[in-house]
């Protein structure tokens, strides 16, 4: 999905994490990090914030809105989601319901 193009409709779709995956918090490394059998995925705050709102039942358009709540003062964030949102895709972390 490119996230130019197409995003009405990505904001209508619903991410949920690969089954390969597991989210989680790595105390640690101090940050969510993807678990996979292969090794792990550490992510940086913004990709964990992002990834803590994907699961399964929120559209992408209710992850932007839930995270423009929780960080009032970073104005609008749906551009920097739907990038994110194309990486983990790419990436094969997330898939659309």
């Amino acid at each position: 999905m490119n996230a130019a193009t197409n995003q009405p409709d990505i904001l209508k779709a619903v991410p949920a994490l690969e089954r390969m995956f597991r989210f989680q918090w790595e105390e640690a490394q101090h940050a969510y990090v993807l678990l996979y059998p292969e090794g792990m995925v550490k992510l940086n705050d913004s990709a964990g914030e992002i990834l803590a709102l994907v699961d399964g039942t929120r559209s992408v358009a209710e992850i932007c809105a839930a995270l423009e709540q929780k960080f009032p003062n970073a104005g609008d964030l749906s551009r920097d989601i739907l990038e994110f949102m194309e990486v983990a895709h790419e990436q094969r972390w997330i898939h659309y319901g």
